[in-house]
């Protein structure tokens, strides 16, 4: 069994006020920590060490907590409190804080991996900057390549740490370990696992994420000198898509992912069919519309991924240029756009080659 133990029973002080309750997109910070951990797949459990004026908001929201219990006067008392409420059959304990809102999955199963290991292992990260020493008078260079930036979780195997006491001050929980003189293995930590401890952190952090999906569908047209558009690129192929623009039926399922994922209406709404203005109008000019209409509210785009399902054009020989011709009108870089495609197997009216349908999802995102 593994738990893990989440301390939440700090003061805040540096912060000015309490930073665990601070909303990331809608989130406590200390429940996006809480979740992070009890996701996790070898995660059995999670318990919460917290302060006496969080247990009714913690207790309330995470009822599924294995204890939320009130910590100790300093980090090492609540780390203890937290330990001695794990049950006998727990082998593994892992101690992570609160503030420490993105932790990845990833980062947990090194830190499992080296106490399985090693008995105790901590992540750490290089140490970049050149590091004095001051004592009194003295001040002396430290060799940075043997140094490491600690994070949490920290994890050991429960029955080598379970009645160790800290003696003078440890400011993490590997440090009463190596105390006790156990072995503690530094693993691979990660840059996004943050702690918060100023106000400008939770700044540079909170963000919203938001993905849409768009579909369309348009038959071939019975013009048979209609132009084939699609991603913004025209095709020897003839005819083309039937419709009151260009019938571009991939620009179109874009524009409708973008819109969607921020709750902006759909394509037909801000260009409907029967409006004069739009007859044969290039698609790429709704593309950029919608682009425009994102950065206007503040959201930016990440990435978009598009599948076209057509038994022709064969699309691979053009699909840089396609990718090239939606990624310019937003701003954004080729690689932030993917365009699968495929047929239809023969089966349906797409696989009788009737027309052409388009899926795109787009991921998008703001400061919250």
């Amino acid at each position: 069994m593994i738990a893990a133990v989440l301390l939440a029973a700090g003061s805040s002080a540096r912060f000015g006020r309490n930073k665990l309750s601070e909303s990331l997109a809608g989130v406590p910070t200390w429940l996006k920590s809480f979740r992070a951990l009890a996701a996790h797949p070898q995660v059995d459990s999670v318990g919460v060490v917290c302060s006496a004026e969080m247990l009714d908001e913690i207790r309330s929201a995470v009822p599924q907590a294995l204890f939320v219990v009130e910590g100790g006067a300093d980090r090492a008392a609540s780390s203890k409190i937290g330990v001695d409420q794990l049950p006998s059959g727990a082998e593994i304990v892992l101690i992570h804080d609160a503030a420490r809102p993105w932790v990845s999955h990833d980062l947990i199963t090194r830190v499992i991996e080296g106490v399985e290991r090693t008995g105790a292992a901590v992540p750490g990260l290089p140490v970049t900057d050149t590091i004095k020493q001051v004592v009194g008078d003295q001040v002396s260079t430290l060799d940075r390549g043997t140094l490491r930036a600690v994070q949490t979780p920290q994890g050991a195997r429960l029955n080598l740490i379970r009645d160790l006491s800290a003696s003078g001050v440890v400011t993490d929980d590997a440090s009463l370990w190596e105390q006790a003189g156990l072995a503690v293995e530094i693993v691979e930590g990660d840059p996004a696992n943050k702690k918060i401890t100023f106000e400008e952190d939770l700044e540079q952090k909170m963000e919203e994420t938001r993905t849409g999906m768009g579909y369309d569908v348009h038959r071939f047209s019975k013009d048979p000198d209609r132009p084939m558009i699609l991603g913004g690129v025209e095709f020897d192929d003839r005819p083309g898509l039937e419709g009151h623009s260009d019938a571009d039926a991939l620009v179109h399922a874009v524009v409708d992912a973008l819109l969607g994922a921020v709750a902006m209406g759909d394509i037909g709404e801000h260009f409907p069919n029967t409006d004069p203005r739009w007859k044969d109008k290039p698609s790429v000019h709704f593309l950029k519309f919608a682009g425009e209409m994102l950065a206007e509210s503040g959201w930016s785009i990440r990435h978009i991924d598009c599948s076209v399902i057509a038994e022709r054009p064969k699309l691979l020989a053009r699909r840089e240029d396609m990718r090239q011709a939606i990624s310019e009108p937003l701003g954004l870089t080729m690689d932030q756009v993917s365009i699968k495609a495929t047929t239809n197997e023969g089966l349906g009216s797409l696989g009788r080659g009737e027309g052409i349908a388009a899926f795109a999802t787009a991921t998008v995102y703001r400061s919250a």
